[in-house]
């Protein structure tokens, strides 16, 4: 079983090669296929879900080993204990593969298809509660992986990232059953070509003129970022992009400018929007006198509209109770944010309707709906000079490409350090800044009306299919079956 255990440790390890930056999107499917193939063979359920755990182990560290940057090398706390935190949080991810496999181990009859059904079901639902429990954190969810040119992009727009999921792990149960048999290879390529005949139907149309925008990247290090002494280099930084960078619209990242809105000088403003309106990501003080982690929507006149973010980081962006202590090992400016309201309308921008999120509020596909079908626009602001330069910056561009799939609209990312891009409603990066300069991306931008088939439904189609395809295996079991 230690054999076996490292063995799927290094297919999770592995696994990461499959999302961003190295996007060989078969791998994850292939590494998923030789897990459960190693489920079959484990003798009890509890053997299947250690098996589980290793592979989410091998994934989560080496996928998410951000985290030990953030920890350490931005938010300074020791590194023993930066390392300690970054083990325990990929253990507890490790946990939903874990009972991924222990429900297959308990559920499976030992048909070939059934077990196939199962596999692929168990593991999309323990990928969904791993994106809802403790508020969720579906980073590196199998779905990611399969953004263009993977086939299984296609079905984005119907389902979502957890459907698209789904079909991979189908795909890989299918083709690890170890059966000389051409069905489960025909099964496998009519999904495929499916998603490829899907990827030709444009699920939006165009809506209005084209209009420019600027997408400002400071590169301002989060080391000087929030020392009181640097605030101008702040401020000149992307006072100097909007005014070398006129475009109909500017946008700034989150927090870009490291003071509460109402303590920004309105000669900053004005030169904010001298070329038009702008949108800026900043904290936003409450009526009750706290902050907000916002965007603000400036007009050349200094008319206002905001948005607050509702998805707050916790420990990141709040404090959850009981875990005062954890905030004097680590320095996390602006640590206790109040969350927005749900179902914020999107803002009008130069006649534009476009609907902010905040960082990684672009992971919950679900909740990026709120501001549909009036949005015409998604646009993200963040800041991940959190993360240093590691995997993070690319995989948050795969995540909003697989935003843009699902909604059918265009997604502009403005952030701090990288990576700063447009993506196309075809889930197509179409500009996109180096990470780690100063820089601004100017390009021209197309609002997109309609609704998405995921846009109607949301995850439940998804979930749906999940609970159905464990159907087959339930009943076997409970009809005594246990061969194919």
């Amino acid at each position: 079983m230690i054999r076996k255990s490292f063995a799927a440790l290094l297919l999770g390890a592995a696994t990461v090669l499959g999302f961003a930056p190295f996007e060989a999107f078969p791998l994850p499917m292939l590494s998923l296929g030789l897990l459960f193939l190693l489920w079959r063979g484990a003798p009890l359920p509890r053997h299947a879900a250690l098996l589980g755990f290793a592979w989410g182990l091998g994934c989560f560290l080496v996928g998410v080993s951000w985290v030990y940057v953030s920890l350490h090398d931005v938010g300074g706390m020791a590194a023993p204990l930066a390392a300690l935190a970054t083990l325990l949080f990929c253990a507890v991810l490790a946990l939903f593969p874990a009972l991924a496999g222990y429900v297959f181990g308990r559920l499976r009859c030992g048909g070939r298809w059934r077990d196939a059904l199962l596999a692929a079901a168990v593991w999309t639902l323990a990928e969904w509660l791993r994106g809802w429990v403790l508020t969720g954190f579906p980073w590196l969810a199998i779905g990611y992986s399969q953004t263009p040119p993977s086939p299984l992009a296609g079905f984005a727009p119907l389902f979502g990232v957890y459907g698209v999921g789904f079909l991979a792990a189908l795909i890989a149960a299918l083709l690890s059953t170890g059966r000389r048999s051409l069905r489960p290879v025909v099964v496998v390529v009519a999904i495929l070509m499916a998603g490829v005949g899907l990827r030709t139907i444009a699920w939006t149309d165009p809506v209005g003129a084209p209009f420019t925008v600027a997408l400002l990247q400071g590169n301002i290090p989060q080391s000087l970022k929030w020392v009181p002494e640097n605030l101008p280099l702040s401020v000149q930084t992307y006072a100097r992009l909007a005014t070398e960078h006129p475009a109909q619209i500017t946008v700034l990242p989150e927090t870009a400018i490291p003071l509460l809105f109402d303590q920004i000088p309105r000669e900053v403003l004005q030169t904010l929007t001298k070329h038009g309106d702008a949108l800026i990501g900043t904290a936003i003080r409450t009526r009750e006198g706290g902050y907000t982690n916002g965007a603000v929507a400036l007009t050349p006149e200094l008319a206002v509209q905001a948005y607050a973010k509702v998805h707050l980081v916790p420990f990141g962006e709040y404090i959850p109770p009981g875990f005062d202590w954890f905030f004097g090992l680590v320095n996390i400016p602006m640590d206790d944010f109040t969350g927005g309201a749900p179902g914020q309308k999107p803002l009008t921008i130069d006649g534009q309707k476009m609907m902010p999120n905040i960082c990684y509020e672009d992971l919950f596909g679900e909740e990026i709906l709120a501001g549909l079908p009036a949005a015409t626009v998604l646009v993200n602001l963040s800041n991940t000079a959190w993360f240093g330069d590691s995997l993070a910056q690319p995989q948050h561009l795969q995540i909003a490409r697989m935003r843009a799939l699902e909604t059918g609209r265009p997604m502009l990312r403005a952030t701090n350090t990288g990576m700063t891009a447009a993506v196309a409603p075809d889930g197509s990066v179409t500009a996109v800044l180096p990470p780690f300069t100063v820089a601004a991306l100017t390009i021209e931008v197309r609002g997109y009306a309609g609704r998405t088939p995921f846009a109607q439904v949301g995850n439940r189609f998804a979930l749906l299919l999940a609970f159905a395809a464990c159907v087959p295996a339930w009943r076997a079991r409970r009809s005594g079956v246990m061969s194919a």
